[in-house]
């Protein structure tokens, strides 16, 4: 699982009324989110980011309610993976429950990261390089259940994966 994509960076606590609001959780499909997503911290967000950019924030990023609705907006919008200091524990489950990856990182690592540097992200091997100010990072490890989430797209392809007894299948998020 390797991306590679131009960032987008938040603050802290970034919580889920921002990342989609309230107003929009009577929709579900990624595309109608993805038109508001951000919109509480930058209303211009989704008609600016492209398919395959990272987010960076800082502390507890997805903190509030346990919408799921949060990490498909952000998919949606085209986000590849979230990088952060810190992610409020039910955002870190949901973003992997729907298959979009998140990669808490040392404070030094996010803080290195400036808005528009251009990041590529190695999940299976550990590593992020930033090429615009030449700097790499190893990661620590997902762990093995949670990169098969990932490999099957969120919780609910890879339950029914499983019960079909078909091996592991590839999303969108895996190149």
């Amino acid at each position: 699982m390797q991306f590679t994509g131009n960032v987008w960076k938040f603050g802290s606590n970034i919580d889920t009324d921002v990342i989609i609001p309230a107003r929009y959780l009577t929709r579900h499909d990624p595309e109608s989110l993805a038109r508001h997503c951000m919109e509480g911290v930058d209303p211009e967000f989704s008609g600016k980011c492209k398919e395959g950019d990272i987010l960076v924030a800082d502390w507890n990023f997805g903190c509030g309610s346990s919408r799921e609705h949060a990490p498909i907006a952000l998919a949606g919008a085209g986000i590849r993976c979230v990088v952060a200091k810190s992610f409020a524990r039910i955002f870190y489950r949901n973003g992997f429950n729907m298959g979009l990856p998140l990669l808490e990182v040392p404070e030094a690592v996010v803080d290195s990261i400036q808005q528009g540097d251009r990041l590529e992200v190695d999940i299976a091997r550990g590593i992020l390089i930033n090429h615009t100010r030449m700097a790499r990072f190893t990661l620590a490890p997902i762990p093995a259940f949670m990169m098969d989430l990932l490999a099957a797209g969120g919780l609910i392809p890879y339950v029914r994966q499983k019960r079909a007894g078909q091996g592991p299948i590839r999303s969108r998020f895996v190149e």
